[in-house]
């Protein structure tokens, strides 16, 4: 059956890319219709605390009415957006869920939302954050953003805001940047698509330091096709980032239909360092098997992620040291305790900590080198845990064992971060208690085409991205 246009917000960005561009819509259709379901569903989740839906009404209108040939529109071109509040999108607030910025307004888009906006897609206005890091999504700026799957939990983080709102269908499209798994956990805990690239393969702001490789800006939306088209909006080189680079060859969403899928994948429910919650391990094991419906055979290996949690924490804290260290000096009390524990601890990392770190972090990149020679994909949990309640500060206990801080119980994701191969969380099932499982496919280095293919057929064996957009649920 024909949707209306005001039912516009269940379709997928795919879909409306295709509609935008023959002329079936307008963008103007696309925006009223988002910002109805935002008026509908924001009140109740509160995944994107700061709007600009008039600027955005206004610039769908001059699209309209200025409608070029298809040669000349972006592939994002009258698509609707949130950005996470980590960047900068001009006229609009940027606070990183602290008080200290809560009046903060950004003077210009940065490198990944600027990219974006010039392939013609429209910002509807900023997903909510944890206060400065972290992978549940509350702060005393805003408050807690809920999961529609189940609103007494969490919606993950840090990208939780963006991961709500595609669940809950307020946008078809949302950025995520992820250090430590910040857009691969709430993907997961939100059942939509998450993409961690290779790094330099979306170009990032000034307010990172330009050299670090950890952290990284990516895609979500509510389905493979989606994820790689905002990728094809949003990769190449920016003169602002020394680590970006221009893409060469095929577009992202024309690689999906490419005829090679993987022929031999890998599974760990662990990766052999981190403990998981029994549950989850079956879900994503039950899920690795069904890699052999495209064709693949599937192990049980995976290569040594020995000492990779520890350099992870080394060089995290040296990071968030960087970033916030004058903040500290001046605002200590104003800060999370969290945030300050990671910024001291930064701080307080020897010379030798940080060369035992970087050298775990090159023989691990290595080992992954020689693991790809066999394996086209490494397959693992995206979390060691289902969505948690979200009166909670942070998973204290994984399967009855204790987390010594407040970043370990997401592990399997930053240990994924130390290898620098792009990494995918793609929905896979529930629990017992209906809680999204997402499982983490991790590709070779700059190697997201095939990536993308792969969770492109597998999505359609498992054919979850059909149970969205969702209305909130309180249980």
């Amino acid at each position: 059956m024909q949707k209306t246009t005001n039912d516009l917000f269940r379709c997928t960005a795919t879909e409306l890319a295709r509609r935008l561009r023959c002329g079936e819509i307008a963008p103007v259709d696309v925006i009223e219709s988002i910002a109805s379901r935002i008026e509908d569903v924001n009140p109740t989740i509160n995944a994107l605390p700061l709007l600009c839906l008039d600027k955005a009404r206004e610039q769908a209108q001059q699209m309209t009415d200025h409608n070029p040939p298809s040669s000349e529109k972006g592939p994002l071109w009258g698509l609707p957006f949130a950005v996470k509040d980590y960047n900068d999108l001009a006229g609009v607030g940027t606070t990183y869920g602290s008080p200290l910025f809560a009046n903060n307004i950004a003077t210009e888009s940065d490198a990944t939302v600027r990219r974006l906006q010039n392939s013609g897609a429209i910002a509807i206005g900023k997903s909510n954050v944890p206060e400065w890091a972290g992978a549940h999504t509350f702060n005393p700026v805003f408050g807690h953003t809920l999961n529609p799957w189940n609103l007494k939990m969490s919606a993950g983080g840090s990208s939780g805001g963006s991961g709500a709102a595609l669940a809950a269908g307020m946008v078809p499209l949302a950025t995520g940047n992820d250090l430590g798994g910040s857009l691969r956990v709430p993907a997961s805990f939100n059942s939509v698509v998450g993409l961690r690239p290779s790094p330099g393969r979306v170009p990032r702001g000034s307010r990172l330091p330009a050299f670090d490789s950890l952290w990284v800006e990516g895609p979500m939306g509510r389905c493979v096709a989606d994820v790689a088209l905002m990728l094809d909006g949003g990769a190449g080189f920016d003169p602002g980032d020394p680590l970006s680079f221009s893409h060469q060859g095929e577009s992202f969403v024309e690689a999906l239909s490419g005829p090679s899928l993987p022929k031999r994948v890998a599974f760990s429910p662990d990766l052999g360092i981190v403990p998981m919650e029994t549950e989850i391990a079956e879900i994503c094991s039950a899920a690795a098997e069904r890699f052999r419906d495209i064709g693949a055979d599937v192990s049980h290996v995976c290569p040594d992620f020995s000492g990779a949690v520890e350099s992870f924490q080394t060089l995290r804290g040296v990071l968030i040291a960087q970033m916030m260290e004058s903040l500290l000096a001046q605002h200590r009390d104003e800060i999370a305790p969290e945030i300050v524990w990671n910024i001291e601890k930064g701080l307080a990392v020897t010379n030798p900590e940080l060369l035992a770190a970087e050298r775990v972090r090159t023989q691990l990149y290595h080992e992954m080198e020689i693991f790809f020679e066999q394996y086209d994909l490494l397959l693992c949990p995206a979390v060691s845990v289902p969505p948690f309640p979200k009166s909670q500060r942070y998973v204290e206990t994984i399967n009855d064992s204790p987390t010594k801080t407040y970043i370990d119980w997401i592990a399997i994701t930053f240990a994924i971060t130390m290898t620098s191969c792009p990494a995918l969380s793609l929905p896979v099932g529930f629990t017992q208690n209906r809680l999204p499982v997402g499982l983490q496919v991790i590709g070779p280095p700059r190697g997201e085409a095939s990536l993308l293919r792969a969770c492109h057929r597998m999505e359609s064996v498992f054919d979850l991205a059909t149970a969205l957009p969702i209305d909130p649920r309180s249980a």
